[in-house]
């Protein structure tokens, strides 16, 4: 269908536990967001089929809306006419936890890493890398995949031309484990390989039989050379042709929509990249779910995805804390509590993991779990783009080796843009807190705006932008996107009491002293050019010491003026309690005494 002719749109994302539905309208020449839907994920028992949700989540929007768009067989009217149907139909999914894959390579810091970055690019969560340097024993790399079961295996090794026999024995481990897939366990395990051409002949050779082969250019062509772009496409069309097929309903789901599907970190990805194209800027955003956490990055359009897949909100909550520690996430609760109590109310979340607080103490600890959660994700982020020099389909790899370890592409001071989604985020009773979370989290430097995903329809829209960018665009920007406002703080240690920077804007001078915060009010779309001077010795990007002109964006939350420095140092245990409050009450993040608590489904005024 020609684009200009399209003026509804329906999508879903099927997740691990919901199914979300939006409906899109052309409204006075612009495409805007209608309503939103959604209900249980219908993949496993006693379902066992995915379209039962798909239905319930449109059902939901059909009565919001007034607008028929099943019929009585509970099959899609197309196209739209008389206020009846859609004319096209979308969806992303990530069932049963997401696509998950094992990668292998001969070498762990340069073929498996190279697999590793394909498959998160890809949308994956990557199981396990295994390699022939990795030390262990042929038995145990055996046995890994055995008990993993993962959806799919990516192999690299070898530059064409060069190593065959190590990349045959490596594929012979596939061969000896024959491991059994996930979801549809009477097919054959689908295996990706990337490595040395001259290799295909005995790779097809070791899995005839054992799994269902899928050759793909080299990931490694040669040593100095790195094309990553060939194995993402054969991981999503492998995602299509055997995942989605093999999990119960899909094939009926395949025959509904208009596009592929995407998986669902890969449609937030390709959404990222937008974003950072169409402003040309430098865009950092993170999803944190109830089971694991996504960062993704452009810096000069450079793209970045990486998986924490035992960082979140719920399932994975325990092993927040497990990492975290107690110490460091009681350095964000502003009360004095026993720490056995929290540990244990903590892991209560973990035991029932659709549960939301149901206090103002219960919130300020969740949130203190995030803050913790996101800033272990963005080290985790950081630790894979460090010394890379960006993820891109062509890089040099000598560059890489010489500046290993010296150099990150995830720069906090070039940022422009930082995009927070997940329902601790998206949902945060009230947006300053997101905003805090973030600004505590990733600790931005410099001037740097800030957004949330309203309603987190960001999967959906990565889609649809595969066929309508226009549309993506301008639901984007106009009904996703929630301009929090804009983050100013200086870089090294500010003295307490001393001042720290200062805000020219409109002829009205705001300034914070070290160890403080301010909050400055600008409406949601309004952009002021501002001059900002920094204390002494301090930077905010033009230099130590020096003044910087720049542009700050107004939001629901304002201009946070952070005058903590870079990096942050938190209080000690005998002030925190104090210096926390008073950070909570410039930011205007809970409510007052005598002010009504704001807390999870409740509308905040």
């Amino acid at each position: 269908m020609n684009p200009e002719d399209i003026t509804v749109i329906l999508a879903t994302d099927c997740g691990s536990t919901t199914t979300k539905a939006i409906l899109i309208e052309l409204q006075e020449g612009e495409y805007r967001l209608r309503l939103r839907g959604e209900a249980p994920t219908t993949v496993e028992a006693p379902y066992d089929d995915v379209l039962v949700g798909v239905r319930n989540a449109i059902a939901e929007v059909e009565q919001l809306s007034g607008r028929q768009l099943l019929d009585e067989q509970g099959e899609l009217i197309r196209p739209a006419r008389d206020g009846r149907g859609t004319d096209i139909y979308l969806s992303t999914s990530s069932p049963g936890g997401g696509l998950q894959v094992m990668v292998m390579g001969l070498v762990r810091r340069m073929t498996a890493e190279s697999a590793e970055r394909a498959a998160l690019g890809a949308g994956a969560i990557v199981m396990d890398v295994l390699a022939l340097d990795d030390g262990r024993e042929a038995y145990e790399r055996i046995q890994r995949m055995r008990q993993l079961r993962p959806d799919m295996v990516l192999i690299s090794g070898g530059v064409d031309g060069g190593e065959v026999e190590r990349v045959v024995e490596m594929v012979e481990l596939v061969a000896a484990a024959k491991p059994r897939v996930r979801l549809g366990t009477q097919f054959c395990l689908p295996v990706i390989f990337a490595g040395n051409v001259q290799a295909r002949p005995l790779v097809q050779q070791a899995l005839e039989g054992v799994a269902d082969l899928h050759i793909v250019d080299n990931l490694r062509p040669t040593m100095d050379r790195e094309h990553l772009q060939p194995a993402r496409d054969g991981i999503q069309e492998e995602f299509l042709v055997h995942v989605m097929q093999h999990a119960p309903g899909y094939d009926r789901l395949l025959e509904w929509v208009d596009a592929e599907i995407m998986p669902t970190p890969a449609a937030v990805g390709d959404i990222m990249r937008q974003i950072a194209e169409r402003e040309g800027i430098n865009v950092l955003g993170v999803d944190i779910g109830g089971a694991t956490t996504d960062v993704f990055s452009v810096f000069d359009g450079r793209f970045t995805r990486t998986v924490s897949a035992n960082l979140g909100m719920s399932y994975s909550i325990s092993n927040v804390l497990a990492e975290a520690g107690m110490e460091n996430i009681l350095r964000w609760v502003a009360t004095e509590e026993d720490p056995t109590r929290l540990s244990d109310r903590i892991r209560n979340k973990m035991l029932r993991p659709t549960t939301i607080p149901q206090s103002l103490e219960g919130l300020r600890l969740e949130q203190a779990v995030a803050r913790e959660a996101l800033r272990l994700a963005l080290e985790q982020h950081k630790s894979l783009a460090t010394g890379l020099r960006g993820v891109r389909r062509e890089r040099t790899i000598s560059l890489d080796q010489r500046q290993m370890g010296e150099t990150c592409l995830v720069d906090m001071r070039r940022l422009d843009l930082l995009v927070g989604s997940g329902g601790v985020l998206s949902h945060a009773p009230r947006r300053n807190q997101a905003a805090g979370m973030m600004v505590d989290a990733f600790q931005p430097e410099g001037v740097t705006r800030l957004a949330v995903d309203s309603i987190f329809m960001m999967p959906q829209l990565g889609a649809l932008a595969q066929v309508h960018p226009r549309a993506a665009e301008q639901v984007f920007f106009r009904d996703c996107l929630i301009r929090l406002g804009t983050c100013v703080a200086p870089v090294g240690k500010p003295r307490p009491g001393r001042l720290a920077l200062e805000l020219e804007m409109k002829g009205e001078t705001y300034g914070v002293k070290g160890g403080e915060m301010a909050l400055v009010p600008l409406p949601p779309g309004e952009k002021r050019e501002v001059t900002v001077r920094p204390g002494p010795g301090l930077n905010v990007g033009a230099g130590p010491g020096k003044c910087l002109t720049a542009t700050v964006e107004g939001g629901v939350t304002g201009v946070i003026l952070d005058g903590r420095g870079r990096p942050l140092q938190l209080p000690p245990a005998e002030q925190r309690a104090e210096v926390l409050a008073q950070w909570e009450a410039a930011l205007q993040a809970y409510p007052a005494t005598g002010e009504t608590a704001d807390l999870p489904g409740v509308t905040n005024g």
